[in-house]
């Protein structure tokens, strides 16, 4: 896994303009459900309002870092071409685990079978790595590796997902409707990138956005996971501190009982 860097959060009304955050769909195409984060209206094209993004976006940050910091955990979801390397590189920055291809019917509502799959993966990765494949006949090694590839594909990027997450954070809430669909029926919040296509009203945390272009993509997802690696240092620190008290107290503690069992030998004599 990549190592954590960070940069520090929020991302500022700059950067959004900068990245395109701004631009949404021709007006044709728009929801009216996204009346109230829309600015204006430039040549056919609606303009999302970024006054409105930018605290938006520093709620969802909040949230996720409070998430971590309490040892929980964050699925992103991307399957849209431009977002696919962005959504993996960004979630192995953070530790935090995703999915890039197409989204499974029951990857959160029926987690047991989902888990079984990911102890699979894990079995077979492992025989791969032990050479196990290359004891098997040709054919059966073949089909082993297939389904390999298959099952890295899918759901490699929940490898080590220990339960469900807390929250998702979705780039296209438009396309990744299942997944919305999913985490509504559990109960699991969702942050989401939302263009002037989108329906908000069923996204916890919506973040007015740009869905399509790179570049919004990239710093939209950079800050969620710069938000978690945030919580996680928040929390490493926290366990840290509370470890050399521990080891304080104890300290302090073998200091007493050692001059008490002094005081007694004297007492003794």
């Amino acid at each position: 896994m990549a190592t954590a860097q960070r940069r520090n959060t929020p991302v500022s009304l700059k950067e959004l303009l900068e990245a395109g955050v701004h631009f949404g769909h021709q007006k044709n195409r728009w929801n009216p459900k996204m009346k109230r984060f829309i600015f204006t209206e430039r040549n056919g094209i609606h303009i999302l309002d970024l006054q409105q993004s930018v605290p938006l976006l520093d709620a969802a940050h909040e949230f996720v870092s409070d998430l971590t910091a309490n040892g929980k955990h964050i699925l992103f979801v991307g399957t849209k071409k431009q977002a696919q390397e962005l959504v993996k590189r960004e979630a192995e920055r953070s530790g935090q685990f995703y999915v890039n291809q197409r989204w499974l019917g029951g990857t959160l509502t029926n987690w047991v079978t989902i888990r079984k799959r990911l102890q699979a993966l894990k079995q077979l990765q492992n025989d791969a790595e032990e050479g196990q494949f290359d004891l098997l006949p040709k054919n059966e090694a073949a089909k082993k590796i297939e389904q390999l590839a298959r099952l890295e594909r899918k759901i490699g990027g929940m490898r080590d997902m220990p339960s469900l997450p807390s929250a998702l954070f979705v780039v296209d809430p438009k396309r990744e409707h299942l997944a919305i669909h999913e985490a509504s029926r559990l109960g699991i919040p969702v942050i989401a990138m939302v263009d002037t296509n989108c329906d908000p009203d069923s996204i916890e945390f919506p973040i007015p956005a740009n869905d399509d272009a790179i570049r919004s993509i990239r710093l939209l997802t950079a800050g969620i996971a710069d938000a978690a690696i945030n919580g996680r240092t928040e929390r490493e620190s926290t366990r840290a501190e509370d470890a050399g008290m521990e080891a304080s107290i104890a300290s302090d503690d073998a200091i007493t009982a050692g001059i008490a069992e002094k005081g007694d030998d004297g007492n003794d004599n």
